[in-house]
C-alpha cells in the first residue's frame, strides 16, 4: 500500500505555499517532512486532513493499480499542541474514546494495557487531564491515534516541546506503530528527522524533494540541506 499525493497545490491569495506537490509514501515507513517554520508543513497536513480546500491535485491510497479515496477514518492527526478534555480523567477519556469507536477498535485491551503502551504514569491515570503535563497530554493524543489505527498518521512537530525522556519514549512508540501504515512526521529539526525517520523529504519552495540519508554524514551535504532550509525560510 502507498499513500500518493498527486500534483497538489495550495495558495493564500498570491502566496503560493504548495506548488505541484507530488510524492508516493510507502507503507511501513516513517517519513520526516523537513522544513523551516513557515515552509508549509502544517498547510500540507491541513489539506490532507481536509481542513483546508486544495486548488488542484488529489491524494489517495494505491495498491497495485487500484486507487482508493482517503476517508476521515483513514487519517490520524497528532498536533504539536495537544488538545484533550481537561474535565475528564485519563482513564475516563480513554474509555469514552474506545466506546464511541468500538466499531473500529480491534483486539481490545484493558485501559491499563493501552496506557502502558505510551507509558502514562500510573499515578496520573485517574487524575483530571487539565493537570497533566504537556508530555502526558501528548501521549494521550498519540494513544487515541494508535487505538484508532488509521492507515495514514500525520504528526505535526509532536516532539518539539517535550523533555528528552518523553521524546525518546514517543520515538519508540512511533517505531513500534509504523507497520501497516504510513507515518509522516513534520519537523524543522534535522537531528530528530535523522534519528527517527526511515526517509527524509524536504519541503522547499512549495515542493517535496527526497533527501538521501546516506549522504547526510557528509558535512558538505548536510550544509547544503541547511542552506536549502534557510533559503526556503527567506523566500
Amino acid at each position: 500500500m502507498e499513500f500518493v499525493i498527486s500534483h497538489l497545490s495550495k495558495s493564500y491569495g498570491t502566496n503560493k505555499v504548495l506548488v505541484d506537490v507530488d510524492y508516493a509514501f510507502e507503507e511501513g515507513k516513517i517519513y520526516g517532512l523537513l522544513g523551516r517554520n513557515g515552509a508549509g508543513k502544517t498547510t500540507l497536513f491541513n489539506c490532507l486532513n481536509s481542513d483546508l480546500p486544495i486548488e488542484s491535485g488529489k491524494f489517495f491510497f494505491r495498491e497495485g493499480e487500484k486507487e482508493t479515496k482517503v476517508g476521515p477514518e483513514d487519517i490520524g492527526y497528532v498536533l504539536s499542541t495537544p488538545t484533550v478534555p481537561g474535565f475528564m480523567t485519563g482513564r475516563e477519556f480513554l474509555k469514552f474514546f474506545i466506546d464511541i469507536h468500538s466499531d473500529i477498535v480491534k483486539d481490545r485491551k484493558t485501559l491499563d494495557e493501552y496506557m502502558d503502551i505510551v507509558k502514562i504514569p500510573a499515578d496520573t491515570r485517574d487524575r483530571l487531564m487539565k493537570d497533566y503535563s504537556h508530555g502526558t497530554k501528548n501521549k494521550m493524543q498519540m494513544l487515541t491515534n494508535i487505538i484508532a489505527a488509521p492507515k495514514l498518521m500525520l504528526l505535526d512537530e509532536p516532539l518539539t516541546s517535550l523533555d528528552v525522556v518523553v521524546a525518546e519514549e514517543m520515538k519508540d512508540v512511533l517505531r513500534n506503530e509504523k507497520e501497516g501504515r504510513v507515518l509522516i512526521f513534520s519537523t524543522h529539526l534535522l537531528d530528530i528527522a535523522l534519528d527517527l525517520c526511515d526517509e527524509i523529504i524536504l519541503l522547499n519552495h512549495g515542493k517535496l524533494e527526497p533527501v538521501d540519508k546516506s549522504n547526510l554524514d557528509n558535512a558538505n551535504f548536510k550544509e547544503k540541506i541547511i542552506e536549502a532550509l534557510r533559503d526556503a525560510d527567506n523566500s
